[in-house]
C-alpha cells in the first residue's frame, strides 16, 4: 500500500505542522516546566482546563483557541456547529501531527470526539444548542459513565436505575471505572429505564450534571499512583427528561454509535512510534548503560511491529474515508495496538536494567522521565479497557473469518 500524502494532503500537513510550532504554548512544548511543579510530563488538557494551575489554565485555554481559529478542536463536526468541516484524512494527518509533538488534542476527550459527535446523530437542534458550544469551548468536560461491577465487556447488564417521576429521572446505582470522573463536571450514562425489557432493550442515554446532589465520586488510584479513574455512585439524582439523548429505552443503540467514533487509533500508533524511536536514541546518545545490544531482535520486532500497527490504522483511516463502517477491522487495529503497547513497555524497561526500577517522573536518573516504567504499570489494564480483547477476538472470528459462534 502507498501512504504517501496527495499534494493537498501534504499542503494540509505542512500547514498543521506550522501552527503547531508557532502557537503551542511553552508549558506544553517543555516538559520540564511541568516537572517542576511536580505534574507527569505528559500533557493532560483536561486535567489542565478544570483544576491545573493558572499557568496551567491559561495555556489550555490558549491552545484550545489557537485550534478553534481553523476548528480544529472538533474536526470532523460539520462547520455550523463550530467544526473544522475536514475530510476523514485530514482529521487523522491534524491526530498524526498533534501526536508526532506531544502536543494536547482538545478534541480527543469524550465531550467532542464522542458525546458531541454522538448528539450530532442523535440529539435534538435544543441539545445541539446547548451542549456544543460549551463542550467546544472547554466549559463543559465530560466523562464516561457505562462500566458497573456487574457490567463491564457485558455492557448490557448493566443495573444503574432511572426512574421517571413527572419531568425527572430519579437514578440510583454505581459505576465503575469512570476515567476522567474527577476532571469533568458532566457525564454521559446509559441506565436502565425498563427492568422488565430484554436486556439490550429498555437501556437510556443521560446527560447528567456532576454537580446535581447525590452524586460521589471515589478515586482509583492505579499501580503507578496515578489518579486516572474512579468508582461514581448515585442516589436519588434527578435529571430532565429532556437531558435523555435519542429515545427512552433505546439508548443501547446512542451508547453504541458513540462507540463507533475515535476507530483509527492513528494517534496511537504514531505515539507508539515515538516511544520506540525515543527510547532508541535515548540508549545510543544519553548516559544509561547501553542494552541495544543484548536486545537487538526484540528492539527490532518492536520497530517492526509499530509499522505493523500502522499499517492497521491507515486501513481504517482508508476505509472511514471512502464512507465505510470498520467492523472487525476495528477490533484487529484495537487488539493488536493495546498488546503493542504492553510489549514495547516490557522493552522498555528492559532496556534501561535497573534504570527502569525508577518510575517517578522527577526522578533524575529515570529514563525519559519514567515513560516506559509507567507504561509498564498503566497497560496491564489496556487490552481489558473498551472492551476486552477476548471480546474483540470473538468479533475478528465471526464478523472477519465467518466462524461459527460457541
Amino acid at each position: 500500500m502507498d501512504w504517501s500524502d496527495t499534494p493537498e494532503q501534504a499542503a494540509f500537513r505542512e500547514q498543521v505542522r506550522k501552527h503547531i510550532a508557532d502557537r503551542l504554548p511553552a508549558y506544553y512544548r517543555d516538559a520540564a516546566i511541568r516537572l517542576e511543579a511536580a505534574i507527569q510530563p505528559e500533557a493532560d488538557w483536561q486535567q489542565d482546563m478544570m483544576h491545573g494551575t493558572p499557568e496551567a489554565q491559561a495555556a489550555a485555554r490558549d491552545w484550545a483557541s489557537a485550534l478553534q481559529e481553523h476548528g480544529w478542536v472538533a474536526a470532523g463536526w460539520p462547520k455550523e456547529y463550530g467544526g473544522g468541516g475536514l475530510s476523514t484524512m485530514e482529521q487523522f494527518i491534524l491526530k498524526q501531527e498533534l501526536s508526532r509533538a506531544e502536543a494536547p488534542d482538545p478534541g480527543s476527550n469524550g465531550g467532542v470526539a464522542q458525546l458531541g459527535s454522538t448528539l450530532l446523530v442523535h440529539g435534538t437542534e435544543e441539545q445541539k444548542k446547548k451542549f456544543l458550544p460549551k463542550t467546544l469551548s472547554g466549559e463543559y468536560l465530560w466523562a464516561q459513565g457505562y462500566s458497573e461491577p456487574g457490567a463491564g465487556s457485558d455492557l448490557a447488564s448493566l443495573q444503574t436505575r432511572a426512574v421517571r417521576d413527572g419531568d425527572e429521572f430519579v437514578i440510583n446505582g454505581q459505576k465503575l471505572w469512570t476515567s476522567a470522573g474527577h476532571k469533568s463536571n458532566w457525564i454521559y450514562m446509559l441506565v436502565r429505564t425498563d427492568p422488565d425489557a430484554p436486556k439490550h432493550r429498555g437501556i437510556s442515554f443521560l446527560m447528567v450534571d456532576m454537580k446535581t446532589p447525590g452524586i460521589g465520586v471515589r478515586p482509583i488510584i492505579s499501580m503507578g499512583w496515578h489518579h486516572a479513574t474512579n468508582e461514581t455512585f448515585y442516589e436519588d439524582v434527578r435529571v430532565p427528561v429532556d437531558q435523555v439523548v435519542g429515545e427512552i429505552n433505546r439508548g443501547w443503540y446512542v451508547g453504541m454509535t458513540l462507540l463507533d467514533f475515535e476507530r483509527s487509533n492513528i494517534a496511537g500508533a504514531t505515539q507508539q512510534k515515538r516511544l520506540v524511536d525515543e527510547m532508541v536514541d535515548h540508549v545510543r546518545n544519553g548516559d544509561t548503560p547501553n542494552r541495544l545490544g543484548l536486545l537487538r531482535r526484540e528492539v527490532a520486532d518492536r520497530a517492526t511491529e509499530v509499522e505493523v500497527n500502522n499499517n492497521l490504522s491507515m486501513r481504517i483511516a482508508s476505509m472511514q474515508s471512502r464512507g465505510i463502517i470498520p467492523n472487525y477491522e476495528a477490533s484487529m487495529g484495537k487488539a493488536y495496538s493495546t498488546e503493542l503497547s504492553q510489549r514495547i513497555a516490557r522493552t522498555g524497561t528492559k532496556v534501561f536494567g535497573l534504570y527502569g526500577n525508577l518510575w517517578a517522573a522527577n526522578e533524575p536518573y529515570a529514563p525519559l522521565h519514567a515513560k516506559h516504567t509507567q507504561q509498564y504499570v498503566s497497560t496491564v489494564v489496556i487490552t481489558i479497557a473498551g472492551g476486552s480483547n477476548e471480546i474483540q477476538r470473538n468479533i475478528i472470528a465471526t464478523r472477519g473469518l465467518g466462524l461459527p459462534r460457541g
